[in-house]
């Protein structure tokens, strides 16, 4: 027989934004193998989102795979009320969904493209994390882990000046949004990745980027999104319990 004492603890539940590839493909698996229920968002690409989902579920975790653009409030809703009909309430959030739009100097990006960082990067992370605030706030628990990016302090000059200024937007609602939610038991914290080897590269046009960045970065490699995922993994964790308002680097000493 079973005692209370002994019943084991509900899983997790979290929703990984932009889960499809890359670094929230490797932090969906990574969460499953922690132990978590999984949700993951995809805008396009429905056929990696499946991958990505049988990978999850091969862990023995359940898994729910939702098509929102994080640009559209409306979408946004419906991802959360999904998620919550499917798997239960979230404990935890992870804010990975983000555009980085063609490399290039800021004079030669098209108004259409800076929109569409801002409303991702932006908008898209805030609206996440006020429906985050309100469930989580509402129920005494949770954690918001947000996608930042090394380039919020470099300032990305001559490649993505707009996509820098998004995610330094994404550092200051950390910081802010830590404080407020803290009296209430939410924790937020962001992960600011460096050069990743991954297919965000090849979508912003540059599919050499990340070995071409290598000489550049201390360690002399680009980094993997499994390192990146890790990070993520840990502020989501009971070992992360008194980590809010914090920015966890994981550049390669960029």
């Amino acid at each position: 027989m079973i005692t209370d004492r002994e019943a084991p603890l509900p899983r997790p539940i979290t929703l990984v934004t932009g889960g499809s590839r890359g670094i929230g493909a490797a932090t969906a698996l990574r969460l499953a193998r922690d132990g978590h229920d999984v949700a993951l968002s995809y805008v396009r690409d429905k056929d990696a989102a499946e991958r990505t989902a049988e990978a999850v579920r091969a862990q023995g975790a359940r898994c729910a795979v939702l098509r929102a653009d994080t640009g559209q409030e409306a979408d946004i809703e419906r991802m959360f009320d999904e998620v919550v009909a499917e798997l239960g309430p979230l404990t935890g959030l992870v804010n990975n969904a983000g555009v980085t739009a063609p490399l290039g100097p800021l004079a030669d990006a098209t108004t259409e493209d800076l929109r569409r960082v801002v409303d991702v990067n932006v908008l898209g992370v805030l609206l996440c994390c006020r429906r985050a605030a309100r469930d989580m706030g509402a129920r005494g628990e949770g954690s918001i882990v947000n996608l930042s990016s090394a380039a919020a302090t470099l300032g990305g000059p001559g490649d993505y000046v707009h996509y820098a200024a998004s995610k330094a937007a994404v550092d200051t609602l950390t910081l802010g949004l830590a404080k407020e939610l803290g009296p209430v038991g939410v924790r937020v914290n962001a992960v600011a990745p460096g050069i990743i080897d991954t297919e965000i590269h090849a979508a912003s046009g540059a599919p050499d980027r990340a070995a071409q960045a290598a000489p550049g970065i201390p360690l002399r490699r680009p980094g993997t999104a499994e390192e990146v995922a890790a990070a993520i993994a840990w502020l989501l964790s009971a070992d992360a319990a008194y980590a809010t308002g914090t920015v966890v680097r994981v550049a390669g000493g960029r």
